[in-house]
């Protein structure tokens, strides 16, 4: 699991379901949920405000869960969740224009979230720092009256 990634796509998800749902025509407008004048309808925010807010929780929980099965858990809720948009959005939307934006862009945020879910730690070593594979060991032995640290074998 790659947890500063999915850290990173929490808050910009945080970030993005706040500001839709302070004004839902930064969602309305891209899939085309306004009228001929571009506005958007009451309506049409009645509907998409609690989607903005599902994202501002979802985010939200991917910032501040603990890393592991909560982690994991509220990136599979993200996952849950951009599927289901892709799929009602992808369905439901005027134009296939916008119906494919809408697929395509829930489709990436999810492959993107459970990309990051199954990577590894991007370390070759299995999460160690680079350095410890030629670092002194930790534990200090005797030596001549005074305390050294002791080497591992085959590390130089």
């Amino acid at each position: 699991m790659r947890t500063g990634l999915l850290r990173i796509i929490g808050a910009v998800t945080f970030v993005y379901g706040v500001a839709t749902a302070y004004r839902p025509a930064l969602l309305a407008r891209p899939t085309g949920l306004v009228d001929p004048h571009g506005a958007v309808g009451v309506h049409t925010v009645t509907v998409l405000r609690p989607l903005a807010w599902r994202d501002a929780a979802t985010g939200l929980a991917m910032v501040l869960a603990p890393e592991g099965p909560a982690l994991a858990t509220a990136g599979a809720v993200r996952i849950a969740s951009d599927v289901g948009d892709a799929l009602f959005f992808g369905a439901a939307l005027p134009g296939w224009f916008r119906r494919a934006g809408a697929v395509v862009s829930a489709g990436a945020w999810a492959g993107l979230t459970a990309a990051s879910l199954a990577g590894g730690t991007g370390r070759a070593n299995g999460g160690q720092p680079w350095n410890t594979k030629c670092a002194r060991s930790t534990r200090r032995v005797p030596h001549r009256g005074r305390t050294v640290p002791r080497w591992k074998p085959g590390t130089w």
